[in-house]
């Protein structure tokens, strides 16, 4: 069985820091193609800051994404799964709270941040191999 830590160990984590400002963050996700990042403090897991947090706190309240923090407007204390955690659990998590991407740490300490699409690839590519192997097993029959 897949565990968390297979996903993550040979990619970049990408995070930025608290005191950013939104127009900072956002610009730094476009350039890396990616819909939500961790949001760090002092070297620890602060929250997270996604599409959805820009839509919902910053364009919809208005505020200027030049002058305001991602402190202010991110989903702090959010949700975590250790490195050691199945790819079930954090689909069926992902599932019962409506979220899309889930940081995974050791206490506090950021080690990785997978998303709903790393998922449903990882479960594309197994199920692929399962067919190969059932096309082979019948082929030799």
């Amino acid at each position: 069985m897949a565990v968390v830590h297979d996903l993550v160990k040979d990619r970049e984590t990408y995070s930025v820091d608290a005191d950013q400002t939104v127009m900072e963050v956002v610009r730094f996700m476009v350039e890396r193609n990616v819909g939500a990042v961790a949001v760090t403090s002092g070297g620890e897991l602060a929250g997270i800051f996604s599409e959805r947090d820009l839509m919902k706190r910053v364009v919809g309240e208005e505020r200027d994404a030049k002058r305001t923090r991602v402190r202010e407007v991110m989903t702090a204390d959010p949700l975590v799964v250790a490195p050691g955690e199945s790819l079930e659990e954090c689909l069926a998590l992902m599932k019962q709270h409506s979220f899309r991407h889930l940081p995974v740490c050791e206490g506090k300490r950021l080690k990785g941040f997978i998303s709903l699409r790393d998922l449903l690839q990882h479960a594309v590519v197994e199920k692929d191999g399962e067919v190969r192997w059932m096309r082979d097993y019948i082929a030799r029959a």
